[in-house]
């Protein structure tokens, strides 16, 4: 069986039960899962929103595993959903609702090769945990330049899939300027080995810059190179308590100026004191203010002195302070823990989005217009690439369509993207065209049809499905 990119075929159960059989010959029958009580925690995204049925789960252990699987399902006409972390928020790794996809597991590529200091370097499964690897370069004095609140459960193949971004971007990029080298697994079962990491190659096309930000759709990505960077020693965070949103964008302009500048982040009163019910933790300051930015800093020599010179410029109504690292995780937690507490309220609509950093705080004003009284909003996000994280509660479903259109025609107008750090998945797919043009859509829907040309990857997501 094939079918036309960006449509799936139908597989009857008599299939199902020759594939699980064909494929446990190349991982085992213990890691081909079939029936919803095992397929269950790979059918259904982080949000809970983006839920599927799978034909079943395959997790292979390597990536000869994941080429034979591949030639399997190829061979079958069978698609295949790559999977890591599932801690995605737009279905991108989540199958869709008719039953015929296989969920690809990366879960168990999860080797880390030896770190090289000298090219500060590192070769790792596409299933390892970011914070894995972290712990795993930290003696070397070395890190990785992206980090994310899912650090314990984002996996490396899934960041580079959806070209992550985190809290570090405006120092060290994002996913993409951290990837120097790549090995995945074509549609056909084929392999593409990009993995030397060379600094200098100007032999044609980079193929591994393409399929990170590919959402799987091009390729399953098994191995990377990794660029790592030296770990700075000397630490500080500061969290700035400020009477608008305009003012932390102004006082952005400040900060920049630091060469130690690692992060800075915003939420607001209404996140915050969410916050502090869900968690427990103690308030950070006597009362509470309408905006707040959280600063990291690092550099080789203390850069306390310079942040606080930083911060007196700013206007700050109020200012915590902390060097050591309990102190720093204490700070942090204020912002990673947002997440976690809006869930608590409830399942939201979660919109990542970017605006230009200048029209941010006029689109916060516009929001309650734009909402109508449909949605409890929080927002929070990375402050220095004007990425807001927008968690919508109370959303109606009749009302949930003209909600996220409403929204994304607004930022495609101010000239902003509807996808940040998260991606399209299929979330997004049919909104894509605010964003992108015409040309660009099909650029797009050629490339994929070279690489895959049955469209038998991920084929619900990032393009918007033929009709």
């Amino acid at each position: 069986m094939t079918a036309a990119p960006g449509t799936s075929p139908s597989v009857s159960p008599v299939d199902r039960r020759l594939l699980a059989r064909r494929l446990a010959t190349v991982v085992g029958d213990a890691h081909v899962l079939t029936g919803s009580a095992l397929c269950g925690p790979y059918e259904t995204d982080f949000t809970g929103r983006h839920t599927g049925r799978a034909l079943l789960v395959v997790r292979p252990a390597d990536p000869a595993q994941v080429a034979g699987a591949v030639r399997i399902c190829a061979a079958a006409g069978v698609p295949v959903v790559p999977q890591g972390g599932n801690t995605g928020l737009v279905g991108a790794s989540t199958p869709g609702g008719d039953g015929t996809e296989v969920v690809l597991s990366s879960r168990r590529l999860a080797g880390i090769g030896p770190v090289d200091p000298g090219s500060r370097q590192v070769t790792v499964g596409a299933g390892v945990a970011l914070a894995d690897l972290q712990r795993h370069v930290r003696p070397y004095g070395l890190e990785f330049g992206v980090d994310l609140a899912s650090r314990d459960s984002a996996t490396l193949g899934g960041m580079a899939a959806t070209n992550a971004g985190g809290e570090r971007v405006l120092r060290y990029g994002t996913t993409r300027a951290n990837v120097t080298g790549v090995e995945a697994v074509l549609a056909d079962g084929g392999v593409l080995d990009r993995l030397a990491g060379l600094p200098k190659d100007n032999t044609g096309y980079d193929l591994a810059g393409l399929l990170v930000g590919s959402e799987g759709t091009l390729a399953v990505l098994t191995r990377l190179r990794l660029v790592l960077r030296a770990r700075m020693p000397r630490r500080v965070s500061a969290l700035v308590a400020l009477d608008s949103l305009d003012a932390a964008v102004s006082a952005l302009t400040a900060l920049r100026r630091l060469e130690s500048l690692e992060l800075a982040e915003f939420f607001t009163a209404d996140g915050l004191a969410l916050v502090l019910e869900h968690t427990g933790l103690a308030a950070p300051f006597r009362r509470a203010h309408p905006v707040y930015l959280l600063i990291g800093c690092a550099s080789t020599r203390d850069p306390t002195g310079e942040l606080a010179e930083a911060v007196e410029r700013v206007g700050a109504l109020e200012v915590a302070v902390a060097v050591e690292e309990s102190g720093r995780r204490r700070l942090a937690a204020y912002r990673e823990r947002h997440t976690e507490a809006v869930n608590a309220v409830g399942t939201p609509l979660k919109l990542d989005i970017t605006v230009p950093l200048p029209e941010l705080p006029g689109f916060v004003a516009e929001l309650p217009d734009l909402l109508a009284g449909r949605a409890e909003a929080y927002l929070y996000g990375h402050l220095a690439e004007g990425n807001l994280h927008l968690n919508l509660l109370g959303v109606a479903a009749a009302d949930e369509a003209a909600v996220v259109d409403a929204v994304l025609r607004r930022v495609a107008g101010l000239g902003g993207s509807i996808s940040a750090e998260h991606g399209v998945g299929r979330a997004k797919a049919g909104h894509l065209h605010l964003t992108r043009s015409p040309a660009d859509i099909a650029l797009m829907r050629a490339v994929k049809a070279a690489w895959d040309p049955a469209g038998l990857l991920n084929p619900h997501a990032l393009l918007p499905l033929p009709g």
